[in-house]
């Protein structure tokens, strides 16, 4: 799909203001939004009725206001492996956030925080991003969910761990290097040592680096 293609998106969100002020957002940059819902119900038909090319969905909705959405985009995602999802969420909700970033292969699936929003052309582009098969996490997913489980990072030097957080943000080695103050090289070795201790294959290099995520998500 095309960088700069116009999407046909359903979006799922409780609020009528935050809900037209989405729609909004998304005509401003060419998108059309094809169905707007209120409940994790009326988001699962809607998707059936008009296949959108991405779904952007919040966590909480009716009726208990705890994870319907959440739990809506991993059935989705069971019932479309391919389908691009968004969620954006004022908290990090742990509850099936893991499934859905592990869900189909680990691509064309985000989640970020509501307060990314306001960045907008960070949204677009993490919007795009998803759309194109691309995986785009919020750093304090990232962070929350990795913290949850820390057994796996037992296989890690506090080094590894620094950069694999990096890796997760989606930061080149270059940005790395320069935040740890250390030479790509360090990097690069850094970054094969975690995957050969995830038993990773040398695949696609942006992919693999995916999937070294996801794969701590799994443990």
């Amino acid at each position: 799909m095309r960088a700069d293609r116009a999407l046909r998106v359903v979006l799922a969100e409780d609020s009528v203001l935050l809900r037209e002020g989405l729609i909004g957002l998304l005509a401003r940059f060419g998108h059309e939004v094809v169905a707007a819902v209120g409940d994790a119900e009326a988001l699962l038909a809607a998707v059936a009725e008009h296949a959108p090319d991405i779904v952007v969905t919040d966590v909480r909705m009716p009726p208990g206001f705890q994870d319907e959405g959440l739990h809506a985009a991993v059935t989705l995602r069971e019932r479309h492996p391919s389908l691009p999802v968004l969620v954006l969420s004022q908290y990090v909700q742990r509850a099936y956030a893991a499934d859905l970033l592990d869900s189909g292969d680990g691509s064309a699936v985000g989640y970020l925080l509501k307060d990314r929003v306001g960045q907008v052309e960070d949204f677009d582009a993490a919007l795009r991003d998803v759309a194109s098969g691309g995986t785009v996490v919020d750093p304090e997913v990232v962070r929350r969910l990795l913290r949850r489980r820390r057994d796996p990072l037992e296989r890690l030097t506090p080094r590894e761990r620094e950069v694999l957080a990096r890796v997760a943000e989606g930061k080149s080695n270059a940005a790395i290097a320069a935040q740890l103050v250390v030479s790509e090289a360090a990097v690069g070795k850094h970054i094969g040592n975690i995957l050969a201790k995830l038993d990773l294959p040398p695949a696609d290099d942006t992919h693999r680096r995916v999937l070294a995520v996801l794969t701590y998500l799994r443990a």
